[in-house]
């Protein structure tokens, strides 16, 4: 089968030019999508340990304090606490010992396809004091600005990647963009940015150029290769998707270095050889500005991320080893974390496919699969390094990465409990299709719980807030509305984050669109992401008037308890209400299939489920045909 030909069916609308949103990150790499080898610099980069925060993120977090607290100040200027003066609490706390008491904010966004992109995407711009009426009464603008991390995992790393490699553009920039520019989810991943026949080879022809030269540089391509490069083309506006834009020159950048907008961390697993089936002590990585790396005691290492896909052993790079650079790219990054192709595999039975056709794919991807060719394969920065107590890795010179959600953390919690990094509050945005008709049911939070409680050490000194299992998320409806764990922090060993759970529900719209539907009319795509502007804001405080306070509330709540301050009738009036106490419903829940609670455009899909169109058995089919070149 010619490469040529079937490349595409593995890609998305490609978006191409430059048109009203100048890129943000620079187009740094040294030889567009292809690594290249470079000399070393006189310091040479070098793995260092997990114990603390690197020194680039510490000096970092001294500025971002500075303008985080003037965005609270903001913020709390109009989100009120009744008979309380928390912009007076917050300047007080911003200039005492070293702002140590100023809430740190994190925002994390869940992985899910489309479905998590649009409905995230919603809860961003609900969170942006940019959006025009964000900052009106009953809605939330501003929150975006206090927060010191964002995370993104899958799907919400490819939302995460297209609002900070475009200029760290609003998402109204990104939805009111035309033909050619990021966002045009009405084309399929088949069909390419044009209409004519010559424009889609062309665009074949150049997702084919930019994998082959990668593997011509002599670096393993696989299919996540493939993904990544057909989803730059729909999520970065950069001609033919960026090919030289790197995830570690956000870094770089005047608006980053000035601390102007919060740490975007990405989120991957890390998948040991052999292994098909991703477990819950698997290892977390994450790619940050500046590093890639884990917590996990089975690396508890960080590399330099320019120099990805460098020669390292034992940590260092040998001195007759040049350095490479080039191999963050950015949309490789992305599409590490949402590497979804092996995923056909373990849920191919829920797309509905002919017999025959199911059969096919699932012989096609065990042959993949076997020779790991389904996963994103990286030059293993941790070959020989030894500093740490497990060493899983420490063998291989090949390290395999796959979507982050596979170990059913689909929700990127695990970067924001590091303790090194004192997260207070946590925004827990749930795309996730846990039930039958594509809606959360807690199952993120209880992985993430159940984790920080493994007796084999893989929680490294994690905690997590207490969580009931699903069935009860589902009885209780904790997986209709917003829901705070972690309330009483002396429940826990040690503090944790207060997390804000808040999962995917129709408001105004059906938004539980499929994980494997690649196409969505703009309507579509724009009502979705109104969706989860309502979600996050609670129709704009029409479903609860006391929601904005109750926000407030919890962003200032692990800050009260270090300084000893008294809680706020108002705020114990909110805890009342939105925190889970405790109480466990486990008996099987009826089929949850909820309605939409405000009046607005609704899809009329049989109980609820949006539609997965015709394009999913194609989807299905010639993504892993068009990956036959690699078995």
């Amino acid at each position: 089968m010619r490469l040529d030909l079937v490349l595409g069916c593995a890609g998305v609308v490609a978006a191409t030019g430059l048109g009203h949103h100048q890129p943000r990150a620079l187009p740094n790499a040294p030889d567009g999508y292809a690594p290249a080898r470079v000399d070393c610099p006189d310091n040479r980069p070098t793995v260092r340990s997990a114990a603390r925060l690197s020194s680039n993120e510490a000096r970092w977090l001294s500025r971002r304090k500075e303008k985080t607290a003037e965005a609270m100040k903001d913020f709390f200027g109009r989100v009120e606490i009744p008979d309380y003066n928390a912009v007076s609490y917050i300047e007080q706390v911003s200039t005492s010992d070293d702002g140590a008491d100023l809430p740190n904010i994190a925002i994390a966004a869940s992985g899910g396809g489309y479905r998590a992109l649009m409905n995230g995407a919603g809860a961003v711009k609900a969170f942006d004091s940019r959006t025009e009426g964000s900052t009106e009464s009953g809605q939330l603008g501003g929150l975006l600005q206090s927060a010191t991390y964002i995370a993104g995992l899958s799907g919400g790393s490819w939302l995460l990647s297209s609002v900070y490699i475009n200029n760290f553009t609003t998402i109204q920039n990104l939805q009111n963009g035309g033909e050619g520019e990021p966002w045009q989810f009405d084309r399929t991943l088949f069909q390419g940015p044009e209409e004519g026949i010559l424009d889609r080879a062309d665009y074949y022809k150049t997702i084919y150029d930019q994998v082959m030269a990668k593997k011509d540089a002599g670096f393993n391509v696989t299919i996540t290769d493939i993904w990544a490069r057909a989803l730059a083309q729909q999520l970065i506006n950069a001609t033919d998707g960026g090919p030289d834009y790197t995830w570690s020159s956000i870094a770089l950048t005047s608006s980053f270095q000035d601390a102007d907008l919060p740490l975007p961390l990405v989120v991957a697993d890390g998948r040991n050889p052999g292994e098909l089936i991703v477990g819950s002590n698997s290892t977390v990585f994450e790619f940050n500005p500046w590093e890639f790396g884990s917590w996990d005691p089975t690396v508890f290492g960080f590399a330099p991320l320019e120099y990805l896909g460098s020669p390292f052993d034992g940590g260092e790079i040998p001195d007759d080893e040049r350095c490479v650079r080039g191999f963050d790219n950015a949309a490789y990054v992305l599409g590490t974390s949402s590497s979804l192709f092996n995923q056909f595999l373990l849920n191919s039975d829920q797309l509905d496919l002919p017999g025959i056709i199911q059969k096919l794919a699932e012989s096609i991807l065990e042959d993949i699969s076997n020779k790991d060719l389904d996963i994103a394969m990286y030059v293993n920065p941790f070959y020989n390094y030894k500093l740490n107590t497990e060493g899983v890795f420490t063998n291989y010179r090949e390290l395999n990465m796959v979507d982050g959600g596979e170990d059913l953390q689909n929700i990127p919690l695990h970067p924001l409990i590091q303790p090194e990094r004192h997260v207070d509050v946590i925004f827990a945005i749930d795309s996730s299709a846990d039930t039958e008709y594509n809606w959360p049911n807690g199952t993120a939070m209880v992985a993430t719980y159940e984790r920080s409680l493994n007796s084999t050490g893989i929680a490294n000194g994690t905690a997590f807030p207490a969580v009931p299992d699903q069935n009860t998320f589902v009885n209780l409806g904790l997986n209709t509305r917003p829901t705070f764990f972690g309330c009483d922090s002396s429940n826990t060993s040690s503090i944790t984050p207060l997390i804000v759970y808040i999962p995917n529900y129709p408001y105004t719209y059906f938004s539980n669109a499929s994980t494997w539907d690649p196409h969505y009319e703009i309507s579509e795509r724009d009502a979705i992401i109104q969706n989860g502007y309502n979600v996050v804001t609670q129709g704009n405080a029409t479903r609860d008037e006391n929601w904005p306070t109750c926000v407030a509330c919890a962003i200032l709540s692990r800050s009260w308890e270090r300084t000893g301050t008294q809680v706020p009738d108002a705020c114990n009036r909110c805890f009342q209400e939105y925190c889970w106490d405790g109480t466990i419903a486990s008996e099987e829940p009826n089929k949850y299939a909820p309605t939409p609670l405000l009046e607005g455009e609704v899809q009329s899909e049989e109980d609820g489920v949006a539609s997965i169109l015709p394009d999913v058995v194609l989807l299905a089919v010639t993504a892993l045909l068009s990956a036959a070149f690699l078995i």
